[in-house]
């Protein structure tokens, strides 16, 4: 007589399988209508938590395959691996989103000058929903960030403010900054009508060469509004939003003409939430050292 065994099935492995996969699905839908579409940031959280405990149940149902398959042999190891797979990715950035908001300061506003932040032209808002903030930064948060980020300075170039500005723009633009509002661009007119030539000082000998071409200041993109910040400030306010996960920021960069140099300095406020991940500060970092880049040469110590 011919003994068939007959293995059990674990339907906790199957089931395991099958949370996994729609906890992974729903994960890369909210990322991707947050990154491209309507969808906001508290929102997102909210669907990307709730992935993120589905794909924590399937691990537990996995485990439980994977311990009944050791045991009794039962079928469904294969669904358990799959399953682990899939749970994979949404609980991975969870976790190191986890990491990041105990380890990292609870900021939300960083800046190269925390003793006289660049002004905000269009005061940034946002309807916060469930993640609410305690309200305005306050000094202590400033000594916050100079503990966890002593190297976030300003930048300090041997270069017009004009050519500064130039640069700031560029970089601005290649970095994915989209700037929104500007002040005190003036100053920079008025640094280039400094060039311009008084035909009524051109001498007899250089009127023999010819007519001589009178530089004029270059048209200004936007119009002079009132100023906001100091005596010949120039600043810029703009939107960034992270790459993968598209966290808006929003951002202001100051220039100021200090003893023939231009000073530059930079702030980023998250525009969701009491915490940035450290985004922020990573962000502000990433750009000066794009600008030094791009300025490379006129820079200072």
């Amino acid at each position: 007589m011919t003994i068939q065994y007959e293995r059990p099935v674990s339907h906790a492995a199957y089931w395991a399988r099958r949370m996994a996969l729609l906890s992974c699905v729903l994960f890369i839908a909210v990322v991707l209508s947050h990154r491209f579409g309507p969808l906001t940031t508290p929102h997102f959280l909210a669907l990307a938590g709730f992935a993120a405990v589905m794909a924590g149940l399937a691990v537990l149902l996995a485990a439980t395959g994977l311990a009944r398959l050791w045991h009794v042999g039962a079928r469904g190891g294969k669904a358990a691996l799959v399953a682990l797979l899939f749970a994979l990715l949404p609980l991975g950035v969870t976790g190191a989103a986890a990491y990041a908001y105990f380890y990292k300061p609870a900021l939300y506003d960083v800046t190269t000058d925390t003793v006289s932040p660049p002004p905000w032209l269009s005061q940034p808002s946002a309807a916060q929903d469930w993640l609410p903030r305690l309200g305005t930064v306050t000094p202590r948060d400033r000594e916050v960030q100079l503990d966890a980020y002593p190297g976030l300075s300003g930048r300090r170039y041997e270069g017009a403010l004009d050519r500064v500005y130039q640069g700031v723009r560029k970089v601005a633009t290649a970095y994915g900054i989209t700037i929104t509002a500007e002040d005190g661009l003036d100053n920079i007119l008025a640094d280039l009508e400094d060039l311009v030539i008084d035909p009524k000082k051109v001498t007899q000998g250089a009127e023999a060469l010819g007519e001589v071409p009178i530089p004029e200041a270059r048209p200004l993109e936007t119009p002079l509004i009132p100023s906001v910040g100091g005596a010949g400030d120039v600043l810029l306010q703009g939107e960034w939003r992270s790459p993968i996960f598209g966290f808006r920021f929003d951002v202001v960069i100051r220039l100021r003409e200090e003893a023939e140099t231009t000073l530059v300095d930079m702030r980023a406020a998250s525009r969701y939430g009491p915490h940035d991940l450290g985004i922020g500060a990573s962000l502000v970092e990433g750009y000066l050292k794009a600008l030094d880049a791009e300025l490379l040469g006129i820079a200072g110590d």
